[in-house]
């Protein structure tokens, strides 16, 4: 779908709220019902339901609901244009000279821009692939109304139905097993369906020209714990939290109402305060995300979670930045 964004496709009962709380319902976005969670491990299936229902939802879905609201809210937007550096006092566009800044709020997602960029995280950094499948019986079937996720050797696969009954899969892997497959992120999701009977059954149509969108080196579990004077970072830029936690929307909702209070009282000057605050607020979310996904090296763990009552509800209340 042309507009889509790289991240996003799942909105959990935390973040609809938060969406409602901007004045778009959950019958206004419109999303695929998802009310269980998957678990692939070791050969193995577990399912949860999920402490309240969430949606799948395609970004280019939700960016228009939320540009629409915020152009009636008297926001002005300059599509179609870049950001090449930043400096503590100026920002380059792609199509003209420096401008001056007072207060930004940096908001450019898992990409990073020069001069503001997180650190690097060693010689094999993660990656994230994202691609977008047609709607098919099979996955509709098989899918449902959950959200799956698929532990592999170095990562996981990600996959939920969105709200035209598409599919959509975003991946989290070492740089490594893209390297091995040959750099090709179609031949990966080939390799990963070989050893996977699940994810067999339902990428087996993938086409042989099907568009992987892809970013490099993303530093999961960084937080931003300082800024400069009037630079308020935003979702990705503010915290990067494990994909499969589902709460990367949330947490730039998130974010981002929380640095737009703190502006109104001390505009530039609150930016540092803002940050440190938020990235203690993200510090148990982002954690729980860490451990959550650490589970899918212990299957046996996954079934003790599912057999013990509550827990697994508490585990995936702990990843929700709305309740931190």
């Amino acid at each position: 779908m042309p507009g889509d964004a790289l991240c996003g496709g799942f909105l959990s009962w935390a973040t609809i709220a938060q969406i409602k709380a901007l004045g778009i319902d959950a019958a206004m976005l419109g999303g695929h019902r998802i009310d269980r969670l998957a678990l692939f491990a070791g050969g193995r299936e577990t399912e949860l339901p999920l402490p309240a229902p969430g949606m799948g939802l395609s970004r280019h879905r939700l960016d228009t609901l939320l540009r629409a609201a915020a152009t009636e809210a008297g926001v002005t937007f300059r599509l179609g244009h870049a950001v090449r550096t930043l400096t503590p006092t100026a920002i380059t566009l792609d199509d003209g000279p420096a401008v001056d800044w007072d207060s930004l709020f940096l908001a450019t997602g898992k990409h990073d821009v020069r001069g503001a960029a997180r650190p690097r995280h060693g010689a094999d950094p993660e990656l994230g692939l994202r691609l977008r499948l047609p709607a098919s019986p099979a996955r509709q079937r098989l899918i449902g109304g959950r959200i799956e996720l698929h532990w592999v050797e170095g990562g996981y696969v990600g996959l939920l139905l969105q709200e035209d009954g598409s599919a959509n899969l975003c991946m989290a892997v070492r740089k490594s097993r893209l390297t091995a497959a040959g750099g090709r992120p179609l031949g990966l999701i080939a390799a990963l369906a070989d050893r996977s009977l699940a994810l067999a059954d339902r990428l087996g149509d993938v086409p042989a020209d099907a568009r992987v969108d892809a970013i490099g080196d993303v530093p999961y579990g960084w937080r931003a714990t300082t800024t400069w004077p009037g630079l308020y970072r935003l979702g990705d830029q503010a915290a990067v939290i494990p994909s499969l936690a589902g709460e990367g929307i949330g947490i730039a909702l998130a974010s981002a109402a929380e640095a737009v209070a703190q502006w109104q009282v001390q505009r530039r000057d609150g930016a540092e305060i803002y940050q440190r605050h938020f990235a203690r607020r993200a510090l148990l979310p982002l954690r729980a995300a860490a451990g959550f996904r650490a589970l899918g090296r212990y299957p046996g763990l996954l079934r003790v979670l599912s057999a013990t009552p509550g827990a697994a509800g508490l585990a995936m209340r702990l990843t929700r930045i709305a309740d931190a």
